[in-house]
């Protein structure tokens, strides 16, 4: 920005004298959004990042209420700090003067693109069952003060949300929010794309609050950004009104489709994932515990797995002609799904017999797809995975000792697991996996998990209280670019 632009940013708005603590000071606001008090030292608030709503109260005082980050004194720079709400009160000298920065400060409000109407899916089965508490005591006070409407619904039952998502009036709402883990957002995403004006419904925007076993995709938009993954970060997100278009994979069989915005997993990772539920009471841990029971009782699976290779990859496998035909018949619980989707989001329609494809035979220790970083909030699945690439980052691991798995699972909390020369780690544009069964048990099968939810389960001791939606069968994975939105920081 030129000298002269910098010095238009800098001028008022509005500026006057104004009482703070009975003691008449200057208060000005400027075009780039600053409000700035004299007394014994200068203070400045940053109404974008800073400012979550204005009141005026009785005594013609007018309360501005913020989140500051807690250090000595309030300025405009310095070291980031815990952050904690507080408010900041004067007292304009005459009526027409409070009338006037009342209005200049909304009005600066509004010009942000704030969200005013919020749907809030509160899980409270998530994670270690957290999140009643966490909503009324971090978040709901940071939404009153920014002044938010909120509709809350406690989901009762799985895909609640979806069925929620799937009917709900649009124009009610500026967003949807997630107080939950990951497993509701994945709900609402397909509920949306299941709906007939899918096109429109897919751009509401959607928050996360992390308050599930997971969390990896608050986590990724978070740690994008630079900050710690916490509720009041994640809620300012959401009351910023900053967004981030995120891709969605459609995961098909026949015409039977999963829509999934955080990952697709087979093999070890899957086992883990699922197999740990019943030690769900452990919270995030269970996660740790089972996966060394794994490892050293590990699986290798038969199967294979074609991919569209990423640009910078092509040279990854062995060349092969596209080959994943619709199925002719259906099953009921597929033709049920059809029935369901007729109206809705169908995939994307990019022509995949076109595609250069390649081809990596087993057997396979884990095959794992992501679409954003972090699978949890410690473990970086993938730290080249952007939201919106249109593109698919794969983690595969085939033959390797059980110490080096050890070592390489170890890693997983900071992404330098895929520097292991047991992994294979790159960017695809479609997928198709073909499972098979296990090397050391021809009787048994696996699991294909996305999301964290089972959608195909072969012959194996883990049963669920959910039937699949898909077979155990060849699965076929696009992605469509920037398809959803999500609340995201700056």
């Amino acid at each position: 920005m030129d000298q002269g632009g910098q010095l238009d940013n800098l001028s008022p708005i509005l500026s006057d004298q104004v009482l703070v603590n009975g003691t008449a000071v200057p208060l000005t606001l400027t075009r780039d959004g600053r409000l700035r008090f004299l007394g014994q030292r200068q203070r400045c608030l940053a109404v974008e990042k800073e400012v979550l709503g204005v009141a005026v109260e009785e005594g013609s005082r007018i309360r501005i209420k913020a989140v500051v980050e807690e250090r000595e004194g309030i300025c405009c720079c310095g070291n980031r700090g815990d952050l904690v709400r507080e408010s900041f009160v004067f007292e304009p000298l005459s009526e027409d003067s409070l009338a006037l920065w009342s209005q200049k400060l909304r009005d600066y409000i509004d010009s942000l693109g704030r969200p005013k109407r919020l749907l809030i899916f509160l899980n409270p089965f998530g994670g270690k069952k957290s999140a009643t508490k966490i909503f009324s005591e971090d978040v709901k006070p940071y939404l009153e003060d920014a002044d938010i409407q909120i509709t809350v619904i406690e989901t009762k039952y799985q895909l609640h949300a979806k069925e929620v998502a799937k009917t709900m009036d649009l124009s009610k709402y500026d967003g949807i929010v997630c107080v939950s883990g990951d497993g509701i957002l994945v709900e609402v995403v397909n509920g949306l794309l299941e709906r007939e004006d899918w096109s429109a419904a897919i751009n509401m925007p959607i928050g996360m609050v992390p308050a599930g076993t997971g969390n990896g995709m608050v986590k990724s938009l978070l740690h994008a950004a630079g900050e710690p993954c916490c509720v009041s970060n994640a809620i300012l997100a959401v009351i910023r009104g900053y967004k981030h278009s995120l891709d969605v994979a459609t995961i098909s069989q026949g015409k039977t489709r999963f829509f999934s915005v955080l990952m697709l997993a087979w093999g070890l990772i899957a086992d883990i994932d699922i197999e740990s539920e019943k030690y769900r009471w452990m919270g995030s841990a269970r996660l740790d515990f089972y996966a060394i029971q794994r490892i050293f009782h590990l699986r290798h699976y038969n199967g294979r797995i074609c991919f569209v290779p990423a640009p910078g990859f092509e040279d990854y496998g062995e060349p092969v002609s596209y080959h994943c035909k619709p199925t002719d018949e259906e099953s009921p619980k597929q033709e049920e799904s059809l029935k369901t989707q007729q109206h809705g989001y169908l995939g994307s329609d990019v022509k995949l017999e076109d595609m250069h494809w390649r081809t990596i035979s087993g057997p396979f220790v884990s095959v794992w797809l992501h679409n954003v970083p972090w699978g949890s909030e410690d473990v970086m699945a993938a730290p080249n995975a952007k939201f919106s690439d249109g593109y698919l980052d794969l983690i595969m691991v085939k033959g390797l000792p059980k110490l080096a798995l050890l070592s390489m699972m170890s890693n997983m909390n900071d992404g330098s697991h895929v520097e292991s020369p047991y992994v294979t780690y790159i960017k695809v544009k479609a997928f198709i996996l073909e499972p098979g069964t296990r090397v050391e048990d021809a009787t048994k099968e696996g699991i294909i998990d996305s999301d964290g939810e089972v959608i195909a389960r072969g012959n194996v001791t883990y049963k669920g209280n959910q039937k699949p939606l898909m077979a155990y069968d060849k699965v076929q994975i696009t992605v469509d670019q920037g398809l959803a939105t999500l609340f995201a920081p700056k």
